[in-house]
């Protein structure tokens, strides 16, 4: 009825995408209680514009030419955002109602810059309690002048893609947490994961140093600071430890209490310590290749 005010909540919603008609409705329902939805799109030929625009949604195109920025950071850079509020989502993510309750009181506090929000993934169809899968903080709801995605420059030839997918927000701002959880379902299946890992493992193993530098550009790894923080430093102190896909392993389903997660806690930590083999794998490649073409060799 004309005339009523706009219940929607005055946040902005990126949403990153490639061929993901499969689980872009239900995102784009998710997050309908947004003003302004944009879904930053890299060329799909699924059905993406007509489902974003039966969404009430708009897309905008990036075309990436191999160098920084990527997806995320242009669009924050580039998108005339309607709102100083900006919520990230992936397609195979989604706001619950308890969770949306929060958002919406959260952009409300003015003390406040960014909040983490808390990913709980779906897997053999199950929830994920454990196995250092949960909690998992992510900062997908700032102010979005005072937050960028870390920079991570790899070699163009590395299959890393054009979004940032392991790369966290850097904020110049105060930030809290809200508890409700964001489902996540990343995995529907093991081919699905084992697929997404191959790349993931290609862009742990390429960005390896650089990740643990001193760069003000990437999110400091210490034992003191945030869980992402404290993350980091624990993947930088394993580097150089033997052993390292069954370390992973022990860590996640022992440490991590994945045997609490049943079944499907064994099959994921079993395929956390795979894919630390790819990592460790790669990265030898990775040396022996950098060593094969150094002058001095």
């Amino acid at each position: 009825m004309s005339g009523q005010p706009d219940a929607r909540a005055p946040l902005s919603v990126l949403v990153p995408v490639k061929n993901e008609a499969t689980n872009l409705r239900d995102c784009l329902a998710s997050v309908s209680f947004a003003k302004e939805i944009v879904v930053i799109d890299s060329g799909s030929t699924d059905g993406t514009q007509a489902i974003v625009e039966a969404a009430g949604a708009r897309v905008k195109q990036f075309a990436w030419n191999g160098k920084l920025p990527r997806k995320k950071n242009w669009a924050l850079e580039n998108v005339p955002w309607e709102h100083e509020w900006v919520l990230i989502i992936d397609a195979d993510e989604r706001i619950t109602p308890e969770l949306e309750r929060q958002i919406r009181d959260a952009i409300c506090r003015p003390e406040v810059d960014g909040f983490y929000l808390n990913r709980r993934f779906w897997f053999l169809d199950g929830w994920i309690n454990h196995c250092g899968y949960f909690p998992s903080w992510n900062l997908r709801l700032f102010r979005h002048r005072l937050g960028r995605y870390e920079q991570i420059e790899i070699s163009n030839d590395i299959p890393s893609g054009d979004n940032e997918v392991h790369e966290h927000v850097l904020l110049n701002g105060r930030v809290e947490y809200l508890s409700a959880p964001m489902e996540h379902y990343a995995f529907p299946d093991i081919a699905t994961f084992l697929e997404k890992h191959e790349r993931y493992s290609s862009w742990e193993a390429a960005s390896r140093r650089k990740l643990y530098s001193d760069d003000g550009k990437l999110l400091r790894a210490t034992p003191f600071g945030t869980p992402l923080q404290r993350k980091r430093w624990l993947r930088n102190l394993a580097t150089g430890t033997p052993f390292r896909p069954g370390l992973r392993f022990l860590y996640h389903y022992i440490w991590r209490q994945g045997f609490r997660d049943g079944y499907r806690g064994w099959v994921l930590c079993r395929l956390l310590a795979r894919y630390e083999r790819m990592i460790v794998t790669k990265e030898r490649a990775f040396e022996k290749r950098n060593a094969d073409s150094s002058p001095l060799s």
